[in-house]
């Protein structure tokens, strides 16, 4: 009976068994997940968490797709197919998500004068906490990697969240670790566009892990001014005041969407926006990344640096991830920006 136990056949069902244990399990957590998440649209947020958590299914079907090859169950074209596709969307799933890249960059934000001590500011986006991302590992190697650059300032340029749960403030705790002060401003997932009423929590979250919301005010430095500009689908962008304001430093601008750099009006010096919202594509991929993006900027920025008629804008592409749980070929991202 035990030799029986392990033919072809039983070892099939054994693959077929596990696969629906585990959907039966992603499903259970699916559900509870969405209970505890701040959301308007549940049966979304459930659908979104499904997505999660079935990915766990690729494991067993990358083993399963080897075993249907070896044993001709699968012909020998369908099996490298489904290993190949499985691998794929592991990495996308499991691995690139957590790979955080650091990148260095340069900026003279005032020609006529270079800064008599550089400043390294770090610039972060999308964390997109909730449904899929900025849960405990990531932020802590967030944090590691922040720590280790040793900025002088970090600002985060909204989209804290994706229909978080309710225990925000405890998620955002490893935030306090970071050994420099933090800037924000909201993006529009916080700010209801879409997405659920969570200002009130946002705003509890970041007051008690001291992050200064920085949206309306201004930060005076030795050798320049940052400013918090709000979200642009917010409708909170209007810029035509800054002429009336001290024009004896450079702006370094604070803004979610980089299509707000359009609304800047004409200064005596030449701004810098940092900017996100646009996850660089999440996925690369040839032609789709670049039709879907035209979606998500008009401008049509996507990561890095850009010219405008009156400012420049730097687009990072963020941390976490919206609609599928997947980053593939546009990994997270800190970009150091260092003011010279």
């Amino acid at each position: 009976m035990r030799a029986g136990m392990w033919n072809f056949n039983s070892i099939i069902f054994y693959f077929y068994l596990s696969f629906v244990l585990l959907a039966l399990w992603a499903i259970a957590q699916a559900w509870l997940s969405q209970s505890r998440t701040e959301t308007i649209h549940p049966f979304k947020a459930f659908v979104h968490l499904l997505v999660f958590y079935l990915s766990y299914l690729l494991y067993p079907l990358a083993i399963f797709s080897i075993y249907a090859g070896w044993t001709e169950y699968y012909s020998i074209h369908q099996a490298v197919f489904i290993f190949l596709l499985s691998v794929l969307l592991i990495y996308a799933r499991f691995i690139e998500p957590h790979m955080v890249h650091v990148r260095h960059h340069q900026y003279r934000l005032n020609p006529a004068q270079p800064f008599v001590k550089p400043v390294k500011v770090a610039l972060i986006a999308d964390l997109h906490i909730g449904l899929f991302s900025g849960h405990e590992r990531q932020l802590s190697i967030i944090v590691e990697k922040l720590n280790q650059v040793q900025p002088d300032i970090v600002v985060v340029a909204g989209d804290w969240t994706y229909e978080p749960e309710n225990t925000l403030v405890q998620e955002l705790e490893m935030l306090r670790k970071i050994q420099a002060p933090v800037y924000s401003v909201p993006g529009n997932h916080d700010e209801q566009y879409p997405g659920p009423p969570i200002q009130r929590l946002l705003k509890d979250a970041l007051e008690a892990n001291q992050v200064m919301d920085i949206e309306g005010k201004i930060v005076e430095f030795d050798e320049f001014r940052l400013i918090g500009i709000g979200d642009l689908w917010a409708g909170k962008t209007d810029m035509r005041f800054m002429p009336e304001l001290p024009q004896d430093k450079p702006w370094l601008i604070l803004s979610h969407n980089p299509d707000t750099v359009d609304m800047v009006p004409d200064l005596p010096s030449r701004p810098l926006m940092l900017s996100g919202h646009t996850h660089g594509g999440q996925i690369e991929l040839p032609w789709v990344t670049s039709y879907i993006m035209k979606k998500v900027s008009i401008l049509g920025h996507k990561k890095g640096f850009y010219e405008h008629e009156h400012a420049d804008v730097f687009v990072t592409v963020g941390t976490g991830m919206v609609g599928i749980p997947f980053r593939f070929r546009v990994p997270p991202t800190i970009d150091i920006i260092e003011l010279i």
